[in-house]
């Protein structure tokens, strides 16, 4: 590998930062919008369709950032050795990069309920309203919460990058 990780470096933050503004744009504008739709039972399937359409880009940003992390640890793999701060930092994202994972596959099998299930009267994408069916009401609930787990976690792994670039300064390196 060169001593340049721009490549590496570029697909792990490039990757991530589409992961973190889909997922919060999704919770915020496409299920946001999806309450204005006039017809009450095309509500959830319109915010299901938004984010069935964004999953292909979701995953080739989660795959090139994990292909960008999976680079960065090999190539920063010495510095990693010996220090330990940086060392921990790494072993949290990778731990906090699981919970993101699982976050999106089981925000996405919820949308995919929702569309299986649809169509039913609902208040808006991720909001059942007094007459959508228990099952489907159940669902929109859980989807209510967890649209916003991935943004929030994603958003704690961009933190985490800037601090390992703090941590790459060369006093904080010196010190060491």
């Amino acid at each position: 590998m060169s001593s340049s990780n721009l490549l590496v470096r570029s697909l792990h933050d490039v990757g991530l930062a589409s992961w973190f503004g889909g997922s919060l744009m999704g919770a915020i504008g496409l299920n946001g919008a999806a309450n204005h739709v006039s017809d009450r039972t095309e509500r959830a399937p319109v915010a299901a369709a938004g984010w069935a359409r964004w999953a292909p880009v979701n995953a080739v940003s989660i795959g090139a950032h994990l292909v960008g992390g999976i680079g960065l640890i090999v190539g920063n793999r010495k510095r990693l050795g010996h220090q330990g701060e940086a060392r921990g930092n790494t072993v949290v994202k990778a731990a906090l990069t699981g919970v993101a994972l699982a976050s999106t596959a089981y925000s996405g099998a919820l949308g995919a309920k929702v569309a299986a299930q649809s169509p039913f009267p609902a208040d808006g994408g991720v909001l059942p309203a007094s007459d959508t069916p228990p099952d489907a009401t159940k669902v929109l609930q859980q989807l209510r919460i967890a649209q916003w787990v991935t943004p929030v976690i994603t958003a704690v792994l961009l933190v985490l990058g800037a601090q390992q670039g703090e941590q790459q300064r060369p006093g904080r390196i010196l010190q060491r």
